[in-house]
């Protein structure tokens, strides 16, 4: 009871303001659909590196991942009956889209990888079942990658998210998250791989595709002339979600991993600082991800629904 007039007084006070911040998205349950859109995008990024460099376990890193970003959704949902709604809307909701991703990429992954571990089960790596599996996993795995931006982007009434450069900024968040979820993988099964040094280089090159997008992203909020888009950017560098967005994101995704880059790439780096480069790279992306959501800030009423 008290929660629930904690969260009345809230909505009251916050409908007072001009410039309202959203809160569904990333408090109470939201949490739970901020932190399943991060694992569902390392899984997707961490799968095709994977691919390309033939390490198994990455594989099933990558398939662990899903299935922890898919139970996350469901606790979002809160509701088994919502499942079945959001799945059917696929028509005109990205949100739907990307859980029949998810479910293509978790039924191909789940044929693909049988038979890698168990070689005299029903089928073989080389059959038809474990090839449409593959199939089933790679395409689930793009979907996943590139719907989670697209999903924000249709939210409107939030002009920070409404840009062209979010869905590839998403993208380029996979895409790094995947080269550290490689990384971490080689780092705790131990193993010595030869082109670590190519995939230090790799998440260079994504992290600056990242920085570029995030840095064209925010002058196009800050000279846009929308109120609620200039709001969402001093939130996110002087405001309540300042501290996620310079200890989480600078901190733990850039200087940290940075600094073991550039100390890779001049001799090599031991298991220990890999695995040390990957997590804080990972846990970069969360804090990004959850920052510029939380920064979000509803466009004005009258902006939305007119002045009458």
């Amino acid at each position: 009871m008290e929660h629930t007039r904690t969260k009345y007084d809230q909505l009251i006070e916050d409908l007072r303001l001009d410039l309202r911040p959203q809160r569904e998205w990333c408090e109470g349950r939201g949490i739970f659909m901020v932190s399943g859109h991060f694992m569902v995008g390392v899984a997707g990024g961490t799968w095709l590196f994977s691919l390309l460099y033939d390490v198994r376990m990455g594989l099933v890193l990558a398939l662990i991942l899903a299935s922890l970003g898919g139970l996350l959704h469901l606790l979002n949902l809160g509701h088994p009956t919502r499942v079945l709604k959001m799945t059917l809307r696929f028509r005109t909701s990205w949100i739907s889209r990307g859980f029949l991703g998810l479910s293509f990429f978790l039924t191909g992954a789940f044929l693909y990888l049988v038979p890698m571990f168990f070689p005299n089960f029903l089928w073989g790596r080389g059959s038809a079942i474990a090839d449409i599996g593959n199939l089933f996993a790679f395409i689930g795995s793009l979907i996943m990658i590139g719907y989670m931006g697209f999903v924000y982007t249709a939210s409107k009434g939030v002009p920070f998210w409404n840009s062209p450069l979010h869905p590839a900024l998403y993208v380029a968040y996979a895409l790094r998250g995947g080269v550290a979820g490689l990384l971490l993988t080689l780092a705790l099964n131990e193993q010595n791989f030869p082109s670590v040094v190519t995939l230090l280089m790799l998440w260079i090159v994504i992290t600056a595709m990242v920085i570029v997008f995030l840095g064209l992203e925010v002058h196009g909020a800050l000279t846009g002339g929308n109120s609620a888009a200039q709001q969402s950017v001093r939130e996110l560098f002087a405001g309540r979600v300042a501290i996620y967005f310079y200890g989480g994101t600078l901190l733990l995704g850039l200087i940290i991993p940075g600094w073991l880059v550039w100390a890779g790439l001049g001799g090599p780096l031991s298991l220990k600082a890999i695995a040390l480069l990957a997590s804080a790279s990972m846990l970069g992306d969360f804090f990004m991800k959850y920052s510029t959501i939380r920064a979000g800030i509803y466009l004005p009423v009258w902006r939305r629904f007119g002045s009458h």
